[in-house]
């Protein structure tokens, strides 16, 4: 199978993956996240896919572990934030000394990693930091909303290989 006749399957596959991500997320704007999640996952993983076997079975099973490795991921991190109106004195302690020794170098080196972004990639990123959704900023650019999803998209793999140490020094992880 040629990747033209692949992407071409995939594609022919997309509503399946849309309610099926709706059925995991109850969010049509997670859903699609996640449906782009899956077929950027298939087409980079395409060369492991064998023909013959079931496409749709594929991509839902790389569906499904997305979802469960992204919950994972979300369970770690809210455990890792105290999310209690009574904060000890102990951890705001930490807190208040921790954020001024650490605060300058990670801003600026935020501040860095946005730099690097071209100006199609930072606007949409910037635009969705600040809490606008993903129509309101295809609205706002002009664009279709699918090329707003993937510029965000794009703009987050690039941050976070740029401040990957950030990632394994301060949660002892790796940002995936």
């Amino acid at each position: 199978m040629t990747k033209n006749e692949f992407n071409l399957q995939l594609h022919n596959h997309s509503v399946s993956l849309q309610s099926f991500a709706l059925n995991f997320t109850k969010d049509i704007e997670d859903a699609n996240d996640l449906v782009q999640d899956t077929m950027l996952k298939a087409v980079t993983y395409y060369s492991k896919f064998k023909e013959g076997t079931n496409l749709k079975g594929w991509l839902f099973t790389i569906m499904k572990n997305t979802f469960i490795n992204n919950y994972r991921r979300l369970v770690k991190t809210n455990a890792l934030i105290t999310k209690s109106e009574d904060i000890s004195s102990a951890n705001l302690h930490y807190s208040a000394t921790k954020n001024t020794i650490d605060s300058k170098f990670i801003i600026g080196d935020i501040n860095k990693a946005l730099a690097t972004l071209q100006p199609e990639y930072y606007v949409p990123f910037i635009k969705y930091f600040e809490g606008y959704k993903y129509h309101e900023i295809a609205d706002m650019l002009e664009i279709p909303i699918g090329t707003v999803k993937t510029r965000i998209h794009v703009a987050r793999q690039i941050l976070k290989k740029y401040l990957k140490t950030y990632s394994k020094e301060i949660l002892g992880t790796e940002i995936v």
